[in-house]
């Protein structure tokens, strides 16, 4: 097996399918693996496998298991709905957890080096091609690597794409800028880290929870940028951050001078496709599926594939220890992209609904209020049990029109999700 891409979503699966006693090469094209970002949020969904896989103590150790997970306005500072993480728990069998990035990318990358994963850096996938007995790649410095299978996980901008689709990134016109705050700082003391808050306003938000037991704060600030909406190449800048928040409570402005200001990141996604294999070469994470952050899947959607398809490698392994790769690979994408477009057009409307203004935006308090802290309608399809087949999948929610909801009366509670 050759795997392409060492982050979250190539890590996960080169593990995945070592765990079926296959040997698998991982080319990645930076000198050395790493990952930049900051926090990172793993639903029951993740967890699930993460235990599975033998890692989630060691995830545990890292992050932190929040108790609750609360939505304010971003102007007054209301708050509008929560989750009881606890009882989410209790809900779903697994923890929600929340996680520095490189921590997660650093558990996985050992895991993958005690299983005996080959990993080798310097090797940027320029080229994908079937053969007769699988697949090829071929470097930008001109080396080529072949084997039985090729799982392409390299990501947003990814070449092996190109063979099932002509398409390119679309931008969200957002950017987010992200810090964090060691505990020492006073902004920290006087937080409940263990929380997980995000404040949703006009074109913007704020999020904010703990990492490393506590030991910091990650703090992430989003915004629709008007330069991006004009056409300049120039935009995201701090001027535009400060302008985008200026509106805001003054607890979220308060948090703006700990972001790192010499570093942003633009928020594209790509449209969803529903054909992820072409021979023996198959999409994984980002490749196939990159989305916006507002429902925080993006890795997760990317352990849900590499697990998905290490099961279906096992159940279509022959006595003699040949796989199927015909079968498995249809039983992968049969249930995969359907789940994912789901969550990709899902993303883009909640990160819509977060940032109305005007009478939407009183319609969408009044919603969220009314919600009743344990109803979990609009997150079953989403933190169950990743599906093997798509009988598995759970049915969707039933949006609830804006206009429904009659302005300055509030719902009786229940009424809303």
């Amino acid at each position: 097996m050759i795997v392409v891409g060492g982050g979250i979503g190539g890590l996960g699966v080169a593990f995945s399918l070592t765990r079926q006693d296959l040997r698998v090469r991982l080319l990645e094209s930076a000198p050395a693996f790493g990952e930049v970002g900051a926090g990172i949020q793993l639903a029951p969904n993740c967890t699930r496998i993460l235990d599975d896989y033998g890692l989630l103590d060691e995830a545990k150790s890292l992050g932190v298991v929040p108790d609750a997970m609360v939505m304010r306005d971003a102007v007054d500072g209301d708050e509008l709905t929560r989750l009881d993480l606890r009882d989410l728990e209790k809900r779903y069998g697994y923890p929600y957890l929340v996680i520095h990035r490189s921590d997660l990318h650093g558990l996985l990358l050992r895991a993958c080096e005690r299983a005996g994963v080959e990993l080798i850096n310097d090797a940027h996938v320029t080229s994908y091609e079937n053969t007769d007995g699988g697949a090829r790649v071929t470097t930008a410095a001109g080396e080529t690597h072949e084997a039985g299978m090729v799982i392409a996980a390299d990501g947003l901008h990814s070449a092996a794409r190109k063979l099932f689709v002509d398409d390119r990134p679309v931008s969200s016109a957002y950017v987010a800028y992200r810090g964090t705050v060691p505990a020492d700082q006073p902004r920290v003391k006087s937080l409940d880290l263990s929380k997980v808050v995000v404040h949703i306003g006009p074109g913007c938000h704020f999020v904010h929870y703990g990492l490393r037991g506590g030991a910091m704060l990650n703090q992430v600030a989003v915004f629709e940028s008007p330069k991006a909406l004009a056409g300049q190449d120039d935009w995201g800048t701090p001027d535009e951050l400060d302008a985008a928040f200026a509106r805001t409570s003054e607890f979220v402005r308060d948090g703006l001078p700990f972001m790192w200001r010499e570093k942003w990141w633009r928020m594209f996604d790509r449209d969803p496709i529903m054909t992820w294999v072409h021979g023996r070469i198959a999409l994984l994470g980002d490749s196939a599926h990159p989305p916006l952050q507002y429902i925080a899947q993006g890795a997760i959607m990317a352990i849900e594939d590499g697990w998905v398809l290490g099961e279906h490698v096992a159940r279509n392994r022959a006595e003699d220890g040949t796989i199927d790769w015909s079968t498995a690979l249809a039983a992968y994408e049969a249930v995969r992209p359907e789940h994912c477009r789901r969550v990709l057009t899902t993303s883009r409307k909640w990160g819509e609904l977060w940032h109305l203004d005007g009478v939407d935006r009183e319609r969408r308090n009044v919603l969220l209020r009314a919600r009743d802290t344990y109803d979990y309608t609009f997150t079953d399809w989403l933190y169950g049990p990743t599906a093997l087949t798509p009988d598995q999948e759970p049915e969707m929610f039933t949006p609830i029109p804006l206009d429904s909801v009659p302005v300055g009366e509030p719902l009786p509670a229940g009424e809303a999700a």
